[in-house]
């Protein structure tokens, strides 16, 4: 019996050896290849290691201010932030997404005049719409602060002094992707903003002040800036390094034109993402608002993989299709689409195993948004099933009708929350939200099918393998 007992033992160890020594060759192969596939799943794997992280301490810093400032004064600062990312999303006017789609077809044409040109006026043209647009809230606050709750009032002065450098961050994450550099395009943003707020507020917090959406507000001024300052540096030497200096070329008008159908899948990107809580806060408390809050961003934490894969893949889907490699770009679709959906399967049981004492970490009462967790993990699991397929169809061409995809959708949002939210609160806003992600990724399918003769559906990856 202990001779068997051995040899069963070295039989096993004799056949982990070949599957350890597989592992090892094939990490060996991602981290030192060249091939298109390789390189774009070390890209992969930076944006998913920098959205692990980021998702760690987005975590983390929203459990910090929920317990310091109390569910009350939460979501009014979660309000706040709210107007602060869809604003911020419309400042760079499309330009974040035209950079993913437009600087790899330059450089791989050598057009470097209309690179270098696309880079300056990009940022800048988002910096001085960004100040427009942050200009004008604070005027319009003016008339409308005695029809305000005074709780808001501040907070959405101090908000509104984010918009232009949060805006400048959105479009340096393009520039940062559109070379795919992307440690420069997504560790400040998603790592670096949230380790400033969440170190400002501890700093406030020891130091004795109020800890309340005003003082939440303010420490996000300064994570927003100081992030903005530290990636415009590392952009710039990237590119001075990558670049050779030279005269730059401005083609405004046709940026824009083709930025304009991206601001729009922008726009309603940003309006499946906070619809729900905007239209929330005109219905139901700021205690049910940051319930629904913490919810919805503990279950989204599995989308990390969706952007993730998207962040790495964008710039390549550009890139084949520039070269007419058609049967390269669609094999690597298809990896694209198992990269996003089998891990985001893997997490979303994994977050809804754990999902009461996840919300209890905000406090006691943050466990009633349970519910609404596995309403919306039927939303983020369908999107996730068709890859990133907002990003393919806007690097193939097809932003246009991405486009109208979204805003229909975006549309539909709108109205289910505004039918659903007075009648069955936080349940009701999540039903919405799931029914539009499901919509949104059911038309993308038809899309691709229809326009670009790609099967995007993680069952034709099943089926082929099958």
């Amino acid at each position: 019996m202990i001779h068997d007992t051995i040899s069963a033992q070295a039989l096993r160890a004799n056949e982990q050896k070949p599957l350890l020594r597989l592992a090892r060759e094939r990490a060996r192969a991602i981290l030192d290849g060249d091939s298109d596939q390789t390189r774009a799943q070390r890209d992969a794997l930076t944006a998913f290691l920098v959205r692990v992280t980021s998702a760690g301490l987005l975590y983390l810093s929203q459990i910090a201010l929920a317990r310091w400032m109390g569910s009350y004064e939460y979501g009014i600062y979660v309000f706040v932030w709210t107007w602060v990312l869809v604003l911020g999303g419309l400042s760079h006017l499309g330009l974040n997404l035209t950079m993913i789609r437009l600087l790899p077809e330059y450089r791989e044409k050598g057009e470097h005049e209309l690179l270098r040109g696309l880079v300056r006026g990009g940022r800048l043209s988002t910096l001085a719409v960004g100040t427009f647009i942050a200009t004008a809230g604070m005027a319009g606050l003016i008339p409308l602060a005695p029809y305000i709750d005074s709780h808001y009032v501040l907070p959405l002065y101090l908000g509104l002094v984010c918009v232009p450098l949060y805006a400048i961050t959105d479009v340096q994450d393009g520039i940062g992707r559109g070379f795919a550099w992307m440690g420069v395009a997504l560790a400040p943003p998603y790592v670096l903003r949230p380790l400033l707020l969440l170190l400002t507020m501890g700093a406030a917090h020891l130091a004795g002040l109020t800890m309340n959406a005003t003082t939440a507000a303010g420490a996000a001024i300064f994570a927003t800036w100081a992030t903005a300052a530290v990636q415009t540096l590392l952009v710039n030497r990237r590119i001075e390094a990558t670049v050779e200096a030279g005269p730059r070329r401005y083609i405004f008008g046709h940026w824009l034109r083709y930025a304009a159908p991206l601001l729009v899948i922008g726009a309603a990107e940003i309006v499946l993402q906070n619809a729900d809580v905007l239209i929330i806060s005109r219905y139901l408390s700021p205690t049910e608002v940051g319930i629904y809050f913490a919810a919805a961003k503990t279950m989204s934490l599995i989308m990390f993989v969706h952007y993730a894969v998207g962040s790495a893949v964008a710039n390549r889907f550009s890139a084949l299709n520039a070269r007419g490699d058609r049967a390269g770009l669609e094999a690597f679709i298809r990896d694209a689409v198992s990269w996003t959906f089998w891990p985001s399967l893997a997490c979303a049981a994994a977050i809804l195993a754990l999902g009461k004492p996840l919300l209890w970490l905000f406090g006691p009462q943050f466990a009633d948004g349970y519910p609404v967790m596995f309403i919306l993990v039927l939303g983020f699991l369908f999107r996730s099933a068709m890859g990133p397929s907002e990003f393919m169809l806007n690097m193939l061409g097809e932003q246009r009708l991405s486009a109208v995809v979204l805003s229909l959708t975006a549309a539909l949002s709108i109205g289910l929350n505004f039918l659903l939210v007075p009648r069955y609160g936080i349940v009701g806003a999540a039903s919405a939200t799931a029914t539009a992600l499901v919509t949104a990724a059911i038309m993308n399918y038809f899309v691709a099918r229809r326009r670009l003769g790609i099967e995007i559906g993680i069952w034709h990856n099943l089926r082929r393998k099958a």
